[in-house]
């Protein structure tokens, strides 16, 4: 259920296993790389993180060398970029990881291509799921109608011997799975209530080129303002801003670039002035991180999984959603794989959640101390509260710290353990030494190696 990046990427798995896969999707795919009305986030921007790159090109050899061959900007952490976080400029240092910003649609028009290469996968387009055939014990396919318009058109029954939830954060699952017996999953809810807007902009030579590729302002509970510019395949770039609940950032033109005079330095207000609207603003406000248990005991039903966002959904200012997709069909891979284990739908539902475990501790644990965060997972508990303290501390010296930043970054891209924040020299540098010193202007130029 459902046809965006987690569902075409379980797929894409599961034809390993099975005589046929059919992936159900509302929208009609379109003609290259395009947004659609399916993927709300479509037009804001997205970031694959270094985790996400290794489980794509695990999944489908050869994807990054598509990737960049198709434009795709590959940045630099922290050299490309210049960063604002916690009222400090970041030393633009070698990078130690890089993601890519190029636009939503073309990396899942990318995936969707390899995946319908293969002659296991269909698709059934613009249609909608509307509940789940079987019961308590077993989930045995699902019902679909034509979106035709008619709220009385007929269903019809497709018939399956797994059922994969990837229809997003707006999943209607819970739902059906109580009308045919079962239980629905315990969800776990932080919403900060921030909003932001995105609009494409082309900016002029020598405003913002050369050693410097984009700019971003992190939020803090100090600073809950923060936008940026990143690169887009085409050359332009995608600006955001965001705010808090009461305060979120307006769609109209003229306001959309006032709005950025609430961030801490006027460098991006700035290019703003210069640069040249591609676009309209759209906005977005579903930001809540919510984590679907269908791990904990009750009465789930065989034959159905969820993933991908339907299973966790995390505040997309933390650029987490595509890779948490593909690293989740490496863990569905390796459980059906597992000649060792029967992969029972616990199970594997199981290694799925565990996928997105250390997404959900960062996204969870930053939101659960922005002013205004409410939600069931807010409060934490005794071991949240100890770590914190030692993770403000990491993130005081990250900024200008080469060994606390290259850990720091490979954490927050998926691609290292949280364990790896406490490595004797890590640990060293954060308990021991004061912050180093970072720039007090924005940088405008990469250091160079080894000053």
């Amino acid at each position: 259920m459902g046809g965006s990046l987690a569902g075409f990427l379980a797929a894409h798995v599961l034809a390993g296993h099975a005589d046929r896969v059919t992936v159900v999707e509302r929208d009609r795919f379109p003609d290259g790389s395009k947004p659609r009305p399916g993927v709300p986030q479509g037009r804001h921007p997205h970031v694959l993180l270094e985790g996400g790159q290794s489980a794509l090109e695990s999944l489908l050899p050869g994807f990054l060398a598509e990737l960049r061959a198709a434009g795709a900007p590959r940045v630099g952490m922290p050299s490309d970029l210049v960063l604002w976080q916690n009222g400090r400029w970041f030393r633009r240092v070698p990078a130690t990881t890089h993601i890519y910003t190029g636009s939503r649609a073309q990396l899942e028009e990318l995936v969707r291509r390899r995946a319908l290469a293969n002659p296991v996968i269909s698709t059934v387009e613009g249609t909608d799921v509307v509940g789940l055939l079987g019961d308590a014990s077993r989930v045995r396919g699902v019902l679909l109608r034509d979106r035709s318009g008619d709220a009385r058109a007929e269903h019809r029954p497709l018939e399956a011997d797994l059922v994969v939830d990837a229809s997003g954060s707006g999943t209607k699952a819970p739902q059906w799975l109580t009308a045919i017996g079962a239980e629905a999953p315990y969800e776990e809810t932080i919403d900060t209530g921030l909003a932001y807007a995105s609009r494409v902009y082309r900016g002029r030579r020598g405003v913002l080129d050369g050693d410097t590729v984009g700019y971003y302002v992190y939020p803090s509970p100090d600073q809950v303002h923060a936008g940026g510019a990143l690169p887009l395949e085409d050359g332009s770039h995608l600006v955001i801003v965001s705010g808090l609940r009461g305060d979120e950032p307006p769609t109209d033109d003229d306001e959309f670039v006032t709005y950025t005079k609430r961030l801490p330095h006027p460098l991006l207000h700035r290019w703003l002035d210069e640069a040249e609207p591609l676009s309209p603003a759209f906005g977005y406000r579903r930001t809540a991180n919510i984590r679907r248990r269908y791990d904990l005991p009750g009465r789930r039903p065989a034959g159905f999984l969820a993933t991908g966002d339907a299973l966790c959904t995390f505040n997309p200012i933390y650029g987490q959603g595509m890779a948490v997709a593909a690293m989740s069909a490496v863990a569905l891979s390796d459980a059906l794989a597992d000649q060792r284990r029967t992969p029972t739908t616990r199970r594997v539902q199981r290694a799925l959640l565990t996928a997105s475990r250390q997404a959900w501790d960062i996204s969870a644990g930053a939101d659960r101390k922005m002013p205004g965060a409410i939600g069931n997972a807010v409060a934490g508990g005794p071991a949240d509260r100890v770590a914190d303290r030692y993770l403000q501390r990491v993130q005081d010296c990250y900024p200008g710290d080469p060994v606390v930043g290259r850990a720091f970054r490979s954490v927050l891209t998926l691609s290292a353990p949280v364990t790896a924040l406490f490595a004797p020299s890590v640990a060293r540098a954060v308990l021991f030494r004061p912050p180093a010193l970072t720039p007090t202007e924005p940088p405008a130029a990469p250091e160079e190696p080894g000053v």
